[in-house]
């Protein structure tokens, strides 16, 4: 049964395949100058810009830009560092005590413990129908303020307690000792009282404790913020500002960045990838992300459950010849999956390259061998389900098919099955009617193995949309969040990963890169670990 304590991050997924929406416009041309003002590609959010609320990838570059929590992960290294955080303590892994700096809101609020408390209280309570309210599931006294069904039964987290002005302790439901690691994601930003006094008004123009504030925002066109001179942080602004810039695709963003009318776009398209480089002049940059495309299973119908089955997921992993498909339709963009996590995790932090094994290499005459002993594919046919909206999607997914069906010698036994917008697919996919293997993705939340695995793996967990379940792979995860050193509890984490593996509860292809291209009238471009620019860092000529 689904309880609060695994009740995790459903929507991060989404934020992978979301595309750009609406259409260019907003700032001036030539490169949308102003005096040291960057100007962006953008996608309007998908929902108000409430931190506990937004778990897209467009919503979060704003947060990351007015907002600033307990932690903030290092934009190099992705690591978990304090920002207004003074210390987090505990002794038991279970009992948190939180100490602040002194910082304040770009409106001249204090931010004290009751701002962060009470924002955890407003993102958890089920009636203000936060997306992000499951990041609060590990707290005590969840499953009272966001039953999963009735009315609540609490107003606020009983695990929550302000002690002092700077001060506040945070009890869980249960042992784990890396939940701190998890406080730099946008859900725990502090709120200040304006949110609560006019709701309209701040979701209207944000006010956060970052390095810039919103000066206007035009919903479809474009939004505007200004560096804040005041910001009390360490990693203040290098530039005046970011005008994000609303396209409706990714190609006419392209094209005014070629043009010198745009200075970054981040999210170059796929069939611009081999020119990228020449038609910039060399200004581009792919580095890794903590993101993974894999293929997931419909573990709710019976053919995918039954003995032969694993073997056939395995022969189908064989089948693919994933090496050829990232050269041939991602231009070395993306890199073949040995593993379910990401490299950007490296080896301290869960990664472990070729954990696959065998099964994650191309092999047809062994594909061909598993699937038939595994009793073949169910239904004598694959059809592999996507959003038709989504980019490259078809590409890849026909390359797919066409290297399991050369390696089985049938050119029908593997097809695309495309489906609507991404809404249409995820909506098919979260009530459980897929019939066969779907596109899955997952973009970290936070730089941790545990992410990769517990959301998407755990029995009944909110992202588990293929339903996977295993008492040994729970048991492990419960151990691992329980261990408070941590090299133990990698090791733990990745007994649990193997226990993926031996079932193959879902076929990982490929880690994504991300993609960067900018003008010349900036400089110290950079993506972080989560494929996000580092805009605070981007100096304009």
């Amino acid at each position: 049964m689904r309880g609060a304590r695994h009740a995790k991050w459903a929507a991060a997924a989404a934020a992978v395949a979301l595309a750009a929406t609406a259409c260019g416009g907003g700032g001036s041309g030539g490169g949308g100058g102003g005096d040291g003002v960057l100007s962006a590609w953008w996608g309007d959010p998908q929902n108000p810009l409430e931190p506990a609320n937004t778990t897209e990838v467009q919503g979060g570059k704003v947060l990351d830009m007015v907002t600033r929590g307990l932690k903030r992960y290092n934009p190099k290294t992705g690591a978990a560092e304090n920002m207004v955080a003074e210390k987090i303590e505990t002794t038991d892994a279970q009992n948190f005590t939180v100490k602040l700096k002194d910082w304040k809101f770009s409106n001249g609020e204090k931010v004290t413990a009751e701002s962060f408390v009470r924002a955890w209280n407003y993102g958890a309570n089920v009636k203000n129908k936060q997306k992000g309210a499951p990041f609060f599931g590990y707290i005590e006294g969840y499953d009272k303020v966001h039953p999963e069904k009735g009315d609540p039964t609490a107003e606020t987290l009983s695990g929550l307690k302000v002690v002092d002005e700077k001060t506040f302790t945070v009890k869980l439901n249960q042992k784990f000792s890396t939940w701190p690691e998890t406080l730099g994601y946008a859900a725990f930003a502090p709120l200040p009282k304006a949110f609560f006094d006019d709701h309209d008004a701040w979701v209207s123009k944000p006010v956060g404790n970052g390095p810039y504030t919103v000066e206007n925002y035009a919903k479809g066109s474009a939004m505007n913020l200004k560096k804040w001179e005041e910001y009390p942080g360490p990693d203040k602004a290098q530039n005046n500002g970011v005008d994000l810039r609303v396209y409706t695709e990714n190609t006419a963003a392209y094209n005014d960045l070629v043009a010198g009318n745009l200075d970054l776009l981040d999210d170059v398209p796929a069939a611009q990838l081999q020119n990228v480089k020449n038609d910039v002049g060399g200004r581009y940059a792919s580095p890794p992300a903590g993101i993974i495309q894999t293929l997931a299973f419909p573990f709710y119908k019976p053919e995918w459950k039954t003995e032969g089955a694993a073997k056939v997921r395995k022969g189908i992993s064989r089948a693919i010849n994933r090496k050829q498909i990232t050269e041939s339709i991602f231009h070395g963009t993306r890199t073949p999956a040995t593993d379910w996590t990401s490299p950007v995790l490296k080896e301290e932090g869960g990664y472990k390259a070729g954990l696959c094994g065998a099964d994650c290499e191309y092999d047809a005459a062994e594909a061909k061998k598993l699937i038939t002993e595994g009793g073949g594919i169910p239904g004598g046919q694959l059809k592999i389900s996507y959003n038709a909206d989504g980019g490259s999607h078809k590409d890849w997914v026909d390359a797919v098919c066409n290297s399991i069906n050369n390696a089985l010698g049938d050119n029908r036994a593997c097809v695309g099955n495309p489906i609507g917008t991404f809404a249409d697919f995820r909506s098919k996919v979260t009530k459980g009617e897929m019939d066969g293997p779907f596109r899955a993705g997952w973009q970290m939340d936070y730089p941790l193995i545990q992410n990769f695995l517990e959301p998407l793996y755990y029995t009944d967990a909110s992202s588990n949309d293929g339903k996977w379940s295993s008492p040994a792979f729970d048991k492990l995860m419960n151990e691992a969040n329980a261990e408070v050193d941590t090299k133990k509890a990698v090791e733990t984490y990745q007994k649990a990963e193997k226990a993926v593996a031996d079932d193959m509860a879902a076929i990982p292809l490929w880690y994504q890169n991300g993609s960067v291209a900018y003008s010349d009238r900036v400089s110290n471009v950079a993506l972080n670990p989560f494929s996000i620019p580092v805009y605070s860092e981007i100096k304009v000529n």
